[in-house]
């Protein structure tokens, strides 16, 4: 639309459309100033190694939680994303149980959301509540001191498992720092400050919730490199099946040694004036040693000797094997 001046004026489309906030909600691609807002954000993508160690984390899980509850139990993983965190304490649905976690190793925290449907679902099932029938919630209390205490004994399985699924890459141990209600008391990093947000759907037949964990990429900083691996094997540096099999195959390989009787430097003028009948003399006798090279190494001295109708070298000195060290093999 234009003005009595002849200017055209931006509709509220066209206006949310340039701002990026006309998709309706955060899941989608974003575009216009938005996307430059948010272009900073670091997406787990560039490292490869952390989605396989929160498959590990599930495959875990699932086991610790079915000896936990004495209960079919199914972890799957929702999606992995990242994130502002200033942007997920305001996403967080109360009411939920935030759990500050301390990651000996990396200096850091990290968080631990469980969700209130899950919340009422573990405690139902720990406390034998009978099954096909949903959890009772209570809106607009807080949490009883025996609730908190199971969901805290819950938190401490999974931050086992996740110490446990950091371990071939890092000796990392997640310990649980203290338990908030309020998101606002749980801020363990700027609000403006990337983090990686990982959501885990937990499924105890027909109960369950949703456990989110929130990893500040300042957290994950030490670790970094090993991050960026495509797998395990990569920290280690070698293989040593290959590398045994590689020393086969070196022991049994041919190759040509030379035997230099005597060398002379002589200038490229003098060398191109040689005709056919010159005498080239050298300084070598029948006692002086001789070097034996492979390409342009020494290797061994030895004395010109004969061997039947053959001439032959015999060795007067060893050779001195390099010292192999494991940073040696490494670097």
């Amino acid at each position: 639309m234009a003005d009595a001046s002849g200017e055209r004026i931006l509709s509220q489309d066209e206006i949310d459309s340039l701002l990026g906030f006309n998709s309706g909600d955060d899941s989608g691609d974003r575009s216009g100033i938005r996307a430059l807002i948010n272009s900073t954000l670091v997406t787990y993508e560039r490292l490869p190694m952390l989605e396989n160690i929160v498959d590990r984390m599930v495959r875990l899980s699932t086991t610790s939680l079915r000896n936990f509850t004495s209960d079919n139990v199914e972890v799957s993983l929702d999606n992995i994303s990242s994130m502002r965190f200033g942007d997920y304490l305001n996403s967080i649905p109360l009411p939920a149980i935030i759990a500050v976690v301390r990651a000996e190793g990396l200096d850091n925290y990290c968080l631990v959301t469980v969700d209130s449907n899950l919340i009422y679902s573990i405690v139902d099932v720990l406390l034998g509540g009978r099954r096909g029938t949903s959890a009772l919630r209570i809106e607009g209390r807080p949490y009883t001191t025996i609730e908190r205490t199971l969901i805290q004994r819950f938190i401490e399985v999974i931050l086992h498992d996740m110490s446990t699924s950091f371990g071939p890459l890092a000796d990392i141990q997640f310990v649980l720092d203290r338990v908030e209600t309020n998101p606002r008391f749980a801020t363990i990093a700027r609000p403006s400050n990337a983090a990686i947000f990982v959501k885990l759907r937990i499924d105890m037949e027909d109960r369950g919730g949703r456990v989110e964990w929130l990893l500040p990429y300042a957290t994950l900083e030490p670790v970094r490199k090993q991050l960026l691996q495509m797998f395990m094997g990569e920290k280690f540096g070698h293989d040593n099946i290959w590398e045994s099999h590689l020393a086969t195959e070196l022991w049994s390989t041919k190759v040509k040694i030379d035997a230099v009787l005597d060398e002379r430097k002589m200038s490229l003028k003098d060398v191109m004036n040689f005709q056919v009948g010159d005498t080239l003399m050298l300084d070598a006798t029948p006692e002086s040693p001789i070097s034996l090279k492979c390409g342009e190494v020494e290797l061994l001295h030895g004395t010109m000797g004969r061997s039947g109708s053959k001439v032959a070298v015999r060795i007067d000195d060893e050779l001195e094997k390099p010292v192999r060290t494991e940073d040696q093999l490494e670097e």
